[in-house]
């Protein structure tokens, strides 16, 4: 018989992905834990029963939401990352000329499994000197940390287990504390239509906190929905605000591979329909 994996997300629609080959399953102390290999996906990492990222379309996900808020920026020495302890967004980071990266990750089983069972999305992204790795509370180490960074991303959960706090005001408050003068923060917040509500939160917690902030869309093929939305703020850059001749200077310099974004993809990203501005009223 088939094994099957049924994500059961959305209440009310469910996905499933045909399990080929069980690579790990079992529960760290914050959360289950499953790695598998479907035929056409590869490996899918699946924690608390969502599926966080696959081998065949990480690329969608971790290109724009590293890239997007780093050549927006133009300048960036610093980068903190919040979660993403599959290494594919500290990977796509490390593309450009940085020269510090903190990951602070909660849960140290994923990141060690990742590392194990998943090299084809974090690569040597571990072991460059310019990574720090921090396992331990994202909210506590914001709260806490003497460090300033130019971005911050926040590659979190789904806001259930162990992400749920990374979607607080208080969290992003912190997090504008540490950021440097002209620095940006960017987010994952879901499919807007399945999740309209996390855009509508996120929306009016960057409203209250910074001058300038919006979301810009990318589609990631396994989160089911259509688009992925991305939430930033900044109270100097208006990263929508790029024009495409300085995209592609910016682009020029640093010249790093990649497989979805350039530079009209970042200018088309930040073209945000009506249904999903209405979740920003």
């Amino acid at each position: 018989m088939t094994d099957w994996f049924h994500e059961t997300l959305h209440p009310s629609v469910r996905q499933s992905l045909r399990i080929d080959k069980v690579i790990y399953e079992g529960r760290s102390r914050h959360q289950d834990i499953l790695i598998f290999e479907n035929e056409y996906l590869g490996r899918v990492l699946v924690l608390d029963g969502i599926v966080q990222t696959t081998e065949a379309d990480e690329f969608y996900y971790h290109e724009m939401l590293g890239h997007v808020p780093i050549v927006g920026h133009g300048a960036v020495k610093s980068v903190l990352i919040v979660g993403g302890g599959d290494g594919g967004l500290l990977e796509e980071v490390l593309k450009h000329p940085v020269d510090r990266v903190v990951l602070v990750d909660i849960d140290g089983e994923v990141v060690r499994l990742c590392r194990e069972h998943l090299p084809s999305i974090c690569g040597g992204a571990f072991e460059d000197p310019r990574t720090e790795l921090v396992i331990g509370n994202g909210i506590d180490f914001v709260r806490e940390t003497e460090l300033r960074f130019d971005v911050i991303i926040v590659d979190s959960t789904d806001p259930v287990g162990p992400g749920r706090m990374l979607f607080d005001e208080a969290f992003y408050a912190s997090c504008r504390c540490v950021l440097n003068v002209g620095g940006v923060i960017v987010t994952q917040n879901g499919v807007p239509f399945f999740q309209g509500s996390e855009l509508t939160q996120t929306h009016r917690h960057f409203s209250h906190l910074f001058r300038r902030s919006g979301f810009f869309l990318a589609p990631v093929p396994t989160y089911a929905g259509g688009h992925m939305a991305f939430g930033w703020a900044s109270e100097l850059i208006d990263l929508s605000a790029m024009d495409i001749e300085t995209l592609r200077l910016r682009l020029d310099a640093h010249r790093f591979d990649s497989r979805y974004y350039n530079a009209d993809v970042h200018i088309s990203a930040f073209a945000v329909p009506p249904c999903t501005r209405a979740l920003m009223s």
